[in-house]
């Protein structure tokens, strides 16, 4: 058997089809397969600092002749090193020793730390510093005058104002040239100044042209280097995947494409795979030590859609859900302009790339006579419970505005993995910006991010889960499930979060009630 594919201890049935990476639930041989890894990490303590510090890692459970096994493969490097006997190998191995990658690399490295050292030569220059405080002084007697001017304007008589007009002028005329002076007068002694830094400054720029240049050949070399198999055989670059788009960087080097480029090239046929990860959760993102998730979309998608061509794979699980989801959707309340609904989990708000049903596309469908842009609001696709519709253009504006003056309130339920103590209530405050890297994923981000703040209550514990009140003061993507799910929140996370937890079944939060003008609405929910 190929040295890379590992003994699987498990009984269980081949599945029929391959997995779907993107929505799944890890088959019992993938469940097999990541135990097996998990002891093989236990048995490498030098690796155990790292490890713990977290990694994504991948499994394939794979057919060869009449042997089933499985291969295993980390996300990165580990280790500081991209090959381990154990796992598969990249797919393009960037730190291979001589390797044209880590020569030029090097070699812009030694450019970064030339401009390191020609920046320390730099004499500092506070002539600057000096001319805008003296440009701001001349520009504060302006204003002074001009101040003192519109005074007298209003209050001389007329006949000594037409006698004075002429003086008036000449005086800002006056101050107008100076400030001119002034300006000119400092920026010749900045130049000045500067004179002794402009070989050093001029150096500095050539050297960073030469890295901006040397930095993207190396990096259309990588691309152009870079391909990949699919189940049929054919072989695609990098960039003929990406449509001509650039790639993201460290596209093709998580653990779905190298684990699949390694089973083509033996000739392995694949069963079904699925990604883990070990270890603590990165700062700015919500993972859990041994949970499973589904590949990254930005990175992954266009790649593994290409290198599972001629296999039979799983249907997409958010795709079965139309007619069931179109049944389940309720109105709430009826009203002349407006219209309150209950969303099932699973349907988006607004039309998607995918051409499911939609709040939108429904109420279009079931009120023709409806103008203007009717979504006021959105929930999240996983999210279910209430939405406000507007079926004029003026209800509409009216409700927007509402929301946009935070004059409506909104209070989610959510059922989370773990109890927590009754009774606890508090303020999550965790800024939020999207992971460019692996939407639709939200990550903390406390230098770049947007306010979030979420105002929370345990109303009690149902069968080992608590039962939390959420009231969201902002209103960003995903807010109230990293919230919870966040260390730094409530670190507990929702039910059936297949981003932030544990996938299995529905996400269990529900927009419970809405008030707005006066008025509130309210939905059952069965866990309440």
């Amino acid at each position: 058997m190929n040295k890379k594919v590992h003994i699987l201890r498990s009984e269980a049935t081949a599945p029929p089809r391959f997995t779907y990476p993107f929505c799944y639930e890890p088959h019992p041989l993938c469940l097999a397969a990541a135990r097996e890894v998990r002891l093989y990490l236990a048995g490498r303590p030098e690796w155990k600092q790292e490890l713990a510090g977290g990694k994504m890692m991948g499994v394939l459970v794979v057919q060869e002749g009449e042997s089933r096994g499985f291969l295993a493969a980390f996300s990165g490097t580990l280790d500081g090193q991209t090959q381990h006997a154990y796992f598969v190998p990249p797919v393009f191995d960037l730190m291979e020793p001589g390797c044209h990658f880590q020569r030029e690399q090097e070699s812009i490295s030694a450019i970064n730390h030339r401009i390191a050292e020609l920046q320390s030569q730099i004499i500092p220059n506070s002539v600057a510093a000096e001319a805008e405080q003296a440009i701001r002084m001349a520009q504060e007697r302006m204003k002074r005058a001009k101040a003192q001017r519109d005074a007298l304007r209003d209050t001389l008589p007329a006949d000594e104002l037409l006698r004075r007009q002429a003086e008036l002028i000449r005086e800002s005329q006056y101050l107008k040239a100076e400030l001119k002076r002034t300006k000119d007068l400092w920026a010749q002694k900045i130049r000045e100044a500067e004179r002794p830094n402009e070989a050093l400054r001029e150096k500095i720029e050539q050297l960073m042209s030469e890295r901006q240049a040397r930095s993207q050949a190396l990096q259309q070399w990588l691309f152009g280097r870079i391909s990949f198999l699919n189940a049929k055989g054919e072989r695609r670059g990098l960039c003929d995947i990406f449509e001509g788009a650039v790639p993201p960087s460290g596209a093709g080097d998580c653990c779905g494409p190298k684990l699949l480029q390694y089973a083509y090239l033996h000739h392995l046929r694949p069963l079904c795979m699925a990604e883990f990860w070990v270890g603590a959760s990165p700062h700015d993102e919500i993972r859990t030590d041994g949970h499973f998730y589904p590949a990254c979309r930005s990175k992954c998608l266009p790649i593994l859609t290409f290198m599972m061509e001629g296999l039979q794979v799983d249907e997409n699980p958010l795709q079965q859900y139309e007619e069931t989801l179109e049944a389940q959707l309720r109105i709430v309340h009826q009203g002349s302009d407006f219209i309150v609904i209950s969303k099932p989990s699973g349907m988006l708000s607004v039309p998607g790339r995918n051409a499911l049903p939609s709040v939108l596309s429904l109420m279009k469908a079931r009120y023709p006579q409806a103008t203007g842009p009717m979504i006021v609001q959105r929930l999240d696709m996983d999210t279910s419970g209430l939405m406000a519709i507007a079926l004029t253009d003026e209800a509409y504006h009216r409700l927007q505005t509402l929301f946009a003056r935070h004059q409506v309130r909104k209070t989610y339920l959510a059922l989370l993995e773990k109890p927590m103590r009754e009774g606890l209530e508090g303020t999550v405050s965790l800024p939020l910006g999207a992971d460019y890297t692996d939407r639709p994923r939200q990550r903390v981000d406390m230098l770049h991010g947007r306010s979030a703040v979420t105002r929370y209550c345990i109303l009690r514990n149902i069968g080992g889960h608590a039962l939390a009140a959420l009231q969201p003061e902002t209103g960003r993507t995903h807010q109230l499930r990293v919230h919870c799910a966040h260390g730094q929140g409530l670190d507990n996370p929702i039910v059936g979060d297949r981003l932030y937890g544990t996938a299995g079944g529905r996400l269990m939060l529900h927009a419970w009630r809405l008030s707005f003008a006066g008025m509130t609405f309210q939905d059952d929910w069965q866990y309440i």
